[in-house]
């Protein structure tokens, strides 16, 4: 039988290719690479869909979080709340704005943080929610916003894995702040390279990072401040420009594939959770099983590719040491890293190819 790939970035953007050519050749003609009207153009456009007045284009999704961290402009040594099953690129974005990481445990049920631990971490020294909308699920962000107005917080969103996803028909990206988002090619809105945006309703934190991306600067050749080289490439604009149209579509043919998962699948696995109030796009669809090890080579045994996200929790990462207490623990990401896997949901996967899945899974 043919193997069925977790992903195929060729086959997930063949349908986009004549586009894209035309886009490529479009820029290249142009003779405009850097902060071109492509990028204006893919800003204004993210900014509407988003229902936000701001977007700015920046180099990829880790720049985009270390910007938003310091347009804040925080202080040195601040602390900042983050869910402890995280990417490590999210905590990545607090140290490199010199403040510390403050580890919350997940609810188990949505691997989103779990906002009745949040306020038990909050200190004298905590400054902002550092929330990750992980999966393709938002997080409970009514809760999450009233404990940081109570607490005069700042909230941050890393929606890296939440293109379009919606809380009550609100989108991700539009609660907190200043938010962040990542368009690495496996992301439901992914370019053809590193890209990545800022958005927000602020005109004052748009102006701070729109000068922070570009050296600092907003009149060539004069620094106000000391920045960055973090700018959106032109052509990844002209990309995501096609990618953005259609991105609508793309999440609701990965809810398409979901829904198979969640009719089919039987319940010896553990599978996200469903709820009317939240539009899911399904970045990932992952389960938990206590066998996840065996259970992904058996997988591949009968032709199916699989991912885990993530092996390890960052706490755990060998970059981390000496960053968090030796003490820490956190039972609730541990279980999750131990036993989640990822299963086949790409743009480019057919429905008989997700009923294979399930039919070979439910005979595990």
């Amino acid at each position: 039988m043919k193997m069925i790939e977790y992903e195929n970035l060729a086959k997930l953007n063949a349908p986009f290719f004549d586009d894209f050519q035309n886009e490529f050749k479009n820029v290249m003609e142009s003779g405009w690479y850097i902060l071109g009207n492509k990028v204006k153009e893919f800003e204004n456009d993210f900014a509407e869909y988003n229902n936000s007045k701001y977007s700015i284009g920046v180099a990829n999704g880790l720049d985009a979080l270390i910007l938003a961290i310091k347009s804040l402009d925080i202080e040195p040594g601040s602390e900042i709340l983050v869910p402890s099953n995280t990417y490590i690129a999210t905590i990545l974005s607090i140290i490199h704005n010199n403040c510390k990481p403050v580890l919350v445990e997940p609810d188990i049920a949505t691997y989103n943080i779990d906002p009745s631990k949040i306020e038990e971490k909050i200190t004298d020294k905590t400054r902002v929610i550092l929330v990750v909308h992980l999966y393709g699920k938002i997080c409970a962000m009514d809760e999450i916003i009233e404990i940081a107005r109570k607490h005069n917080l700042y909230v941050v969103e890393d929606c890296a894995q939440s293109h379009g996803a919606m809380l009550k028909n609100r989108k991700g990206g539009t609660f907190g702040d200043i938010n962040a988002f990542s368009f690495y090619p496996t992301k439901n809105l992914g370019s053809l390279g590193d890209a990545g945006a800022i958005v927000t309703d602020s005109e004052k934190l748009a102006e701070k990072v729109t000068v922070l991306r570009n050296y600092g600067s907003s009149k060539k050749y004069y620094n106000q401040v000391v920045g960055f080289n973090s700018r959106l490439d032109e052509l990844q604009a002209a990309f995501l420009l096609v990618k953005l149209k259609h991105l609508d579509q793309i999440n609701q043919h990965k809810r398409n594939l979901a829904s198979l998962y969640f009719k089919y699948l039987k319940e010896d696995f553990v599978k996200p959770v469903m709820h009317p109030d939240y539009y899911d796009v399904y970045h990932i669809f992952n389960i938990r099983h206590p066998q996840r090890d065996k259970l992904k080579q058996y997988l591949l045994k009968h032709e199916i590719k699989t991912e885990i996200h993530y092996p390890v929790p960052p706490v755990k990462q060998k970059a981390m040491e000496g960053i968090f207490e030796n003490a820490i623990v956190t039972p609730v990401a541990d279980e999750i890293h131990d036993t989640t896997l990822s299963l086949p949901i790409s743009y480019f996967h057919k429905e008989d190819e997700i009923l294979r899945v399930i039919e070979i899974l439910n005979q595990y």
